[in-house]
């Protein structure tokens, strides 16, 4: 059987806030973009790890390096985000 995490983070921007659920690998996928297209640090996103990967405690620790990640992100780009993130964080539902 496999089995895998969802992280849900919470998200805000200004006077908006929200949540977007999404497994580390799509947070993989979207680093690695912005790595090739924005040439951010490839060793901003948190490692993977294999080991306990689902233990609660290294779940609660990811969600937060991930919301830390994100953070981080919006900080780098207050003005233009670039589209692949803007999606990632389904910026067009929630920010008009």
């Amino acid at each position: 059987i496999s089995s895998f995490q969802v992280y849900i983070i919470q998200v805000s921007v200004g006077n908006h806030q929200w949540t977007v659920k999404h497994r580390y690998s799509d947070f993989h996928d979207l680093h690695e973009k912005l790595v090739s297209e924005k040439k951010i640090d490839k060793n901003l996103l948190p490692p993977k790890k294999i080991i306990g990967k689902n233990s609660k405690s290294l779940v609660e620790k990811r969600q937060k390096e991930l919301e830390v990640y994100l953070q981080t992100l919006l900080i780098k780009f207050p003005v233009t985000t670039p589209k692949v993130l803007s999606h990632f964080l389904h910026f067009h539902l929630y920010v008009s």
